[in-house]
């Protein structure tokens, strides 16, 4: 397939294109708004030159693809709380791009990065088929602007039924290329676990659900490989992780440090999510089997993470060698 990448920057995008440099069925065309960072990404995981990387003003309708898949975004949600109001513009813009190329092109696929905040802020309970999206119209805060742009864009793709639009909502996502740097519970937990810091958390209970890098490419080949639709799918693993099991097997496996406080101290630029995980499992319905529960990708991850980390820096040790 001929497949246009829109956000090759994005974390989860750089994940795929390495998975798609595995196969040789498939040729990709990289848009970014700083094309120089891209090329300089390929060349440091040994695929410089293997794909046209262009500005996004190069995009051109005039092109020809079998399916576009756009990750435009934001990963950290501290650069969501700082991106703020503009977020309905930059999600409008790509998602416009795409659009309007379907006009002129309506067999081409589209796949949209779109989010599990896009129920909206509730999430006392695991979401399902069933649950219906909240937004508090009459008091939209601003950890929610993330959810709606997310929500808007999804409404504009079901109003186009005949187009081969699907969403895929993703909770929660790592991979051993993840900015450690970011403000998430996991990368918390790394950033302790490295330094031989203790990590201060809150002891609120919540359930997460992190899709591994293998289980998400495998999600993805089998929506474009399916016959073609106009539909929503969740992401989800072959089972959730509650924060009391991670914190005990980060403890036991790495030696992590931690202590409990009342007061959440987390970046919550979407707003505070006790069961941010969903049971709809309709993506099962084109094929996708996830191969690794949520425990099981972090670790693997993890491992990969910290055994770079300990030929960088000698001094470091994880308890257990895996």
């Amino acid at each position: 397939m001929h497949i246009a990448i829109l956000g090759a920057t994005s974390q989860i995008a750089k994940d795929l294109i390495v998975a798609f440099s595995k196969q040789d069925n498939h040729e990709l065309v990289l848009f970014a708004r700083r094309p120089e960072i891209v090329m300089q990404w390929l060349a440091s995981v040994g695929l410089s030159g293997q794909y046209a990387v262009k500005d996004f003003d190069a995009f051109s309708t005039d092109a020809h693809f079998d399916a576009i898949l756009n990750f435009v975004g934001v990963g950290d949600p501290a650069q969501a709380a700082a991106m703020g109001a503009s977020i309905f513009d930059v999600t409008l813009k790509y998602d416009q791009l795409a659009l309007s190329y379907l006009e002129q092109h309506p067999l081409c696929r589209y796949i949209f990065l779109s989010s599990g905040a896009a129920y909206g802020s509730s999430f006392e309970v695991a979401v399902d088929e069933n649950t219906k999206a909240t937004v508090a119209i009459n008091n939209l805060q601003p950890q929610e602007w993330y959810a709606v742009a997310k929500l808007h864009a999804e409404c504009r793709h079901r109003s186009h039924p005949e187009w081969p639009i699907i969403d895929i909502r993703v909770f929660n996502y790592f991979s051993r290329t993840q900015d450690i740097s970011a403000r998430f519970l996991i990368t918390d937990i790394l950033r302790a676990i490295r330094d031989k810091t203790v990590l201060k958390t809150s002891s609120d209970y919540i359930v997460r659900d992190f899709i591994h890098p293998s289980d998400f490419f495998q999600l993805v080949i089998a929506l474009l490989t399916s016959p073609a639709t106009n539909a929503v799918v969740d992401c989800y693993s072959k089972a959730p992780i509650d924060k009391p099991t991670l914190l005990a097997t980060m403890q036991d496996k790495y030696g992590l440090q931690y202590e409990t406080i009342a007061t959440a101290i987390a970046i919550n630029a979407t707003g505070s999510k006790p069961h941010y995980y969903s049971r709809n499992t309709r993506t099962a319905d084109f094929g996708y089997l996830p191969s690794m529960t949520s425990l099981e990708g972090l670790i693997e991850e993890m491992n990969a993470i910290l055994l770079v980390d300990k030929l960088n820096h000698t001094d470091f040790s994880p308890v257990t060698e895996v």
